[in-house]
């Protein structure tokens, strides 16, 4: 029998310091490794035969740094520094995959608020399904698989210290007192990418920084076209495209084969190098999946997304294939209700909002007031009762007037919501499918015309405000309207 009493860990290594942030990664790399090798050796083992007398546990490296200092640095920077005196720490994992964001956040802090940050292992055990979820050889048996009590030699995911409270703005502190120095701890993103991984069919490292979400099918196969035209012209600065089961392509002839079984939510990445492309995720309908498929990008902090899909116009003044440039969100959603209150107000971004008006003039070739032909800005509201035409409609309707509602769906306001949760920038531009108020139901008859004629513009229209938006400096569109009173330093 197991004596889970005595627990056999890594050799042991004192904390060291560091004054240059590519030099402190590469340290995070080293003991990351070193974690997962001593987990997956042993588990290895296990499943050779090897019955285990003793708890086998790693932990993950983390970040320290103490600031003795109100100084709050650039004040055109919303993150990359700390706002008063204190230790902060941040548990890390995968630091390979966060390389470029972990060098980045650490430069900042070297220069605006400590002299040095402390690198070493932290006292949060590293769950064994995580350390192996990055090796396609090993998976780990369901409990009672196998030879012994799996929770009495590994240590296992533990939703007591996988959980928001960092994003929501709680006023949490790790439990040595430390402030937290990240908006995610380790295992909350261990969580996420393995999520990520399960829904999309993609692995997390295909992921860009800059994200569209939509509803229907129609959007993939036009953005697989895009890409296509996109790789066979190497100007473009894109490298790869990279579709569910991870299949790649790098040249515009190349074949991509349907899933005998296709994940929750297609994902497809049109990669340039850094990270720089863009990913769509097919998130299907309802306000569920927008919340799910967010919830677990975030933890990549992506720099915007974008959701691009269809809507019910409200007013009888729009026609089926008009656009709608969403400023303002109503939540009937209520998904998101526990994590972020209904009072909270979603505020339209201006840099977003100028990149969207700015892509559809470029396409639709309209400006100005012709560009009111086709487009309408106005509150979008996000309803989680796709059949509400149903009900008795004199009280949803009214609540839509007074909100000065234009557009109607199942995910836009979620998706926005979520952006402002976990501050990423985001915002919305739909195109009217239906217009059930007024008669015009989405009837397969009815949409077949719109589908031919608009879906090719619409995804452009987005993947041209993402193209601005890439382009921008980081600290523009990462601006303070996101932050909280007390925030955490990295992004």
């Amino acid at each position: 029998m197991t004596d889970s009493s005595k627990v056999l860990t890594p050799p042991h290594t004192d904390p060291r310091t560091f004054t240059d942030a590519t030099a402190a990664v590469e340290r995070l790399k080293e003991l990351y490794y070193e974690a997962v090798a001593f987990l997956s050796g042993h588990f290895v083992r296990c499943l050779s035969g090897e019955v285990p007398e003793q708890r086998h546990r790693a932990f993950y490296p983390e970040i320290r740094l103490i600031s003795n200092s109100f100084h709050d640095g650039d004040s055109r920077l919303s993150f990359g520094h700390v706002t008063q005196p204190g230790h902060y720490s941040t548990t890390v994992t995968r630091p390979e995959l966060f390389s470029n964001y972990l060098t980045q956040q650490i430069a900042l802090l070297l220069e605006t608020t400590c002299p040095a940050v402390e690198i070493g292992v932290s006292d949060t055990p590293m769950p064994l399904h995580f350390a192996v979820a990055d090796d396609k050889d090993l998976v780990v048996p369901q409990e009672g698989a196998m030879h012994f009590t799996m929770r009495d030699v590994f240590d296992t995911p533990d939703l007591n210290v996988t959980h928001d409270a960092i994003v929501n703005a709680e006023g949490y502190l790790h439990p040595d007192g430390s402030r937290p120095l990240a908006p995610f701890t380790a295992p909350r993103i261990d969580y996420s990418l393995a999520r990520l991984a399960h829904y999309t069919a993609t692995d997390p490292a295909h992921f860009q920084n800059h994200v569209i979400f939509t509803n229907y099918q129609f959007y993939v196969d036009e953005f697989e076209q895009y890409a296509r035209k996109m790789l066979a012209d190497p100007s473009t600065g894109y490298t790869g495209f990279v579709a569910p089961g991870n299949q790649r392509i790098t040249d515009s002839e190349g074949t991509i084969t349907t899933l005998p079984k296709m994940p929750q939510m297609p994902t497809y990445h049109l990669q340039r190098p850094g990270g720089q492309g863009i990913t769509l995720v097919n998130i299907g309908v309802g306000p569920s999946n927008a919340k799910t498929a967010t919830d677990h990008i975030a933890v990549l902090r992506p720099h915007a997304w974008l959701m691009v899909g269809h809507c019910a116009g409200l007013r009888n003044s729009q026609r089926l294939g008009d656009f709608v440039l969403a400023h303002a969100y109503l939540r009937e959603d209520h998904v998101l209700d526990d994590d972020l209150p209904i009072w909270v107000p979603i505020p339209a971004l201006a840099e977003i909002q100028i990149a969207l008006e700015n892509a559809v003039e470029e396409v639709t070739e309209l400006q100005g007031y012709e560009l009111k032909r086709i487009m309408r800005t106005g509150t979008v509201a996000t309803i989680d009762n796709r059949n509400w035409e149903l009900r008795e409609q004199s009280g949803p309707v009214q609540r839509l007037s007074q909100s000065r509602a234009i557009a109607l769906d199942m995910e836009s306001a979620t998706i926005a919501a979520n952006g402002f949760r976990f501050r990423v920038p985001y915002g919305t531009l739909l195109c009217v499918s239906d217009k059930p108020l007024h008669g015009e139901l989405k009837l397969p008859g009815m949409a077949t015309d719109f589908y031919k004629t608009q879906v090719t513009r619409h995804l452009l229209i987005g993947i041209r405000a993402l193209e601005t938006i890439r382009d921008m400096p980081l600290e523009r569109i990462h601006s303070r309207k996101l932050r909280s009173f007390e925030e955490t330093a990295f992004l």
